[in-house]
């Protein structure tokens, strides 16, 4: 499995969302600053994330992006399904028995292609967009030499 800019960039984009945005909105261009993603494109992704129910916008003046669940309620599954589609790399018609597949009966490849599936999906299921906020604030504090600002 590959993704594209889309489900890369989107994640990027929604960390640096949680770790800015809990109090105020927060404007594309800051993100785009922070992320070197280009603010066209990020709007774009934005308008995708938005659609899914995972960002919301205020518009006006101090308006930009806000995460529309809390951190902990978003995975990483989520967040990459509204960008990507189907994270499923195989695209198995055995798996989907309307699409009637001539051997589904007899293929042994499904059982390899369903167990990566359901691996896949359960691992972007499981990543919850707080834990990577944490991981982030780690890195950061890590290379920090008095670890004092860092603790909460």
């Amino acid at each position: 499995m590959k993704l594209s800019t889309k489900g890369r960039y989107g994640l990027r984009a929604l960390i640096d969302l949680a770790q800015s945005g809990e109090e105020e909105p927060v404007s594309i261009t800051s993100i785009s600053n922070r992320q070197n993603i280009s603010e066209r494109y990020l709007e774009q992704l934005m308008g995708m994330l938005k659609k899914s129910g995972l960002v919301k916008s205020i518009r006006g003046a101090g308006g930009g992006y806000m995460l529309a669940k809390d951190a902990a309620d978003i995975s990483v599954g989520d967040i990459l399904r509204s960008l990507e589609g189907s994270l499923d790399p195989v695209d198995c018609s055995a798996q989907n028995p309307e699409e009637g597949c001539q051997i589904a009966d007899s293929c042994v490849t499904r059982y390899v292609w369903q167990r990566i599936n359901e691996s896949i999906n359960r691992t972007v299921d499981e990543i919850k967009l707080d834990q990577l906020v944490e991981e982030s604030r780690k890195m950061h504090c890590k290379d920090i030499p008095d670890h004092a600002a860092c603790k909460k």
